[in-house]
């Protein structure tokens, strides 16, 4: 009886992926809060606000049905494909890359909205494809296209991590999709070929030296490995329990670069100690599950290729982050979800989630899809 005070746009939202979500946010936001000495500004506030509107905006998008999604799949592509050039006639350019727009209340990043714009416009273009033809060039050379424009003009910021991520979200379609196995295997092997010429002839110096400080970071730890020595000894020193809120040294004596975005778990993990990472992970986990199960349960080809492709978008940012904050990979500036202090990375993620929202909600209509 209680649920009939409730609304029904209300009671039908998944709660039990929202709540952990914003449980985490506020985490991070408490996070933030202490890597800027104990001040809700610059960072903390704005990370928890950017969520409410964010997550108002995924509940939005949620109502959208599937045909308004086909729909607006090609257009989306153009205007991203437009943006990404101004970014490169326009762009602010920080850090050594060029990748932001200024929007006057906000830097969009037109990269970061590529992850999920990729997703749709494959999803739309591999659920209009006649099933016969998935084996042919007609399903190759399109998607090829459609990858290689977003993909170059990212690389061209440079933005090695975000070039990955689009086009890591952009395989994963095409594999789902039913292309040849054989495919896959001779890309991989002619990566495999490329790679070295590609490090000599196509990287940037500086994204070389990431490379061989994975590979050693202690062969220049004042260096081009501080970062990654900094962030493992964050983390080893957070212990079991972590050395207190407010307390972590690496973060609060500016050891630790970039505290509050890419290495924003190194912070954590030294304050709130394994028993953090347990619980971030947790909460990932649970998105996980949850992504999955609305991927597996969606009523057609599109919807489930979407769906797949939303949620190995979020998983890619957050399995890249942790093993370069652990030196597992090369650092490559790619945030950490919800953790993490960046409108343009918010706003991607909780595009994400709020698709995912709308694939759940198109199976459980009747018939299975909304028109």
């Amino acid at each position: 009886m209680q649920r009939a005070y409730i609304p029904r746009f209300i009671a039908r939202q998944p709660w039990g992926v929202i709540l952990p979500l914003s449980a985490l946010v506020i985490f991070g936001g408490a996070v933030l809060y202490s890597a800027a000495g104990g001040h809700l500004m610059p960072w903390a506030l704005l990370h928890v606000l950017r969520f409410v509107v964010f997550l108002a905006m995924a509940m939005a998008v949620s109502r959208i049905p599937p045909t308004w999604y086909k729909s607006a799949a090609l257009p989306s592509y153009a205007l991203l494909c437009v943006l990404l050039v101004l970014v490169e006639l326009l762009g602010r350019v920080s850090g050594g890359s060029q990748r932001w727009l200024n929007l006057g209340f906000m830097q969009l990043q037109p990269s970061e909205l590529m992850k999920p714009g990729i997703v749709l416009v494959l999803a739309w273009f591999y659920s209009v494809l006649p099933p016969s033809e998935i084996k042919t060039w007609r399903a190759i050379a399109p998607a090829v296209v459609l990858l290689g424009i977003p993909a170059g003009l990212v690389m061209l910021q440079p933005d090695l991590g975000t070039g990955l991520a689009i086009s890591f979200g952009a395989i994963v379609i095409m594999f789902l999709a039913g292309l040849p196995l054989w495919l896959f295997l001779g890309g991989g092997a002619a990566v495999a070929i490329a790679a070295p010429l590609a490090f000599f002839t196509v990287l940037h110096d500086y994204q070389r030296k990431r490379v061989l400080v994975f590979l050693d970071p202690e062969s220049d730890p004042l260096g081009s490995g501080y970062h990654i020595t900094q962030s493992k000894i964050a983390i080893g020193s957070g212990g079991l329990f972590g050395k207190g809120f407010g307390q972590g040294s690496q973060s609060h004596l500016d050891y630790l670069p970039e505290a509050h975005t890419d290495f924003v778990f190194a912070t954590m993990a030294e304050e709130w100690g394994m028993l953090g990472g347990i619980f971030v992970l947790f909460v990932f986990a649970l998105v996980l599950r949850w992504g999955l199960k609305v991927a597996l349960g969606a009523p057609d080809r599109f919807s489930r290729l979407l769906a797949a492709g939303m949620v190995t978008t979020i998983f890619f940012y957050v399995c890249i982050n942790l093993m370069m904050v652990m030196g597992l990979a090369p650092v490559v500036g790619i945030p950490l979800p919800f953790v993490s202090h960046g409108g343009s990375s918010m706003m991607t993620n909780m595009l994400c989630i709020g698709t995912l929202m709308a694939v759940d909600r198109w199976s459980r209509a009747p018939g299975g899809s909304l028109r």
